[in-house]
């Protein structure tokens, strides 16, 4: 079993940065594929972004393209969202997801974490 603990989100001004962060509890952290989906107030889930095991390759939703920026670091066992330019849009609550692949992360994953609560204001 995967657990995934998000931490990271808050409050932000638009225009405004925020780092989000999901440490896994596994050793295997590196055998997986990883992402972020996020669920605003009253819509479906939506992907974010997705890394390889290796890092080497990332995907993005065209929503978030050229703002955000998805990145793990093996060692420590986590992965990383930085969202730079926010817009009251990006209010939602994001969870870090794991999968077989980067294919799998973005299509159906294997393990979702809490969620964490980020909100831009209007």
């Amino acid at each position: 079993q995967v657990q995934l603990v998000e931490s990271g989100g808050g409050l932000a001004q638009a225009g405004g940065s925020l780092r989000l962060s999901c440490e896994a509890n596994r050793r295997t952290f590196g055998s997986y594929g990883m992402g972020w989906f996020r669920q605003a107030p009253g819509k479906e889930r939506e992907f974010v972004a997705a890394i390889t095991k290796s890092g080497a390759t990332t995907s993005y939703a065209d929503s978030v393209k050229g703002r955000f920026t998805i990145s793990r670091d093996n060692a420590k066992n986590t992965v990383y969202l930085q969202m730079n330019s926010l817009k009251p849009e990006d209010t939602a609550v994001y969870y870090c997801v794991v999968g077989g692949s980067i294919v799998a992360v973005t299509n159906h994953p294997d393990y979702w974490g809490q969620g964490t609560q980020v909100t831009v204001p209007s």
